[in-house]
């Protein structure tokens, strides 16, 4: 009996899906996200370049607590300079682990293709004040270092680089990112 060619292409599907959401195991997250505390306005500290954030400023990530347990994503940085053009998405993300709540699915309705598994991983967290975080995919293949603050001190950032490279996550490839000086 031959195989009919819809259903052989959707098993080559699954079985490339089930591959994919195999990979979110391979990276460690942290143990546990209280979600509440997560939520609010985050600063990109560095990154690794990738053709969507590339030569944004002052960027920042919003995450918003949804009544049904979605999280609203607002991603805004600025072209070239702090006055350059706005660049801005809106998307969403659910939780994808919720024994952990580190590993979320985020889809942005105006990217042509959203991946169907976890792909913000959360991987490093100021586990006592929630005022800083890294965050990856499961290919490692982005990398976000995030703060409440638009910028780390010394320490606090060498720390993060230091626990990131203890998961064998490249920190190489970070890039600063320029944020606005703080007026006190």
């Amino acid at each position: 009996m031959k195989a009919n060619p819809i259903s052989k292409k959707l098993a080559q599907l699954l079985v490339v899906m089930s591959s994919f959401t195999a990979l979110s195991g391979c990276v460690p997250t942290v143990n546990f996200v209280d979600v509440e505390r997560y939520m609010g306005l985050w600063y990109q500290v560095s990154a690794y370049e990738t053709n969507f954030n590339q030569g944004l400023v002052a960027v920042t990530a919003e995450y918003t607590l949804l009544e049904d347990g979605t999280v609203q994503v607002f991603n805004r940085g600025y072209k070239d300079s702090f006055d350059g053009v706005v660049d801005e998405i809106l998307g969403s993300a659910t939780i994808a682990n919720t024994e952990t709540n580190a590993e979320l699915i985020v889809n942005f309705p105006s990217v042509p293709f959203n991946f169907p598994f976890a792909n913000y991983l959360i991987v490093v967290l100021d586990q006592e004040n929630y005022q800083y975080a890294a965050v990856t995919d499961p290919f490692m293949s982005t990398l976000f270092i995030l703060s409440r603050t638009p910028q780390l001190n010394e320490d606090t950032y060498q720390g993060i680089l230091d626990e990131l490279e203890a998961l064998d996550i490249n920190t190489e490839r970070l890039l600063l990112t320029p944020q606005p000086a703080v007026v006190f």
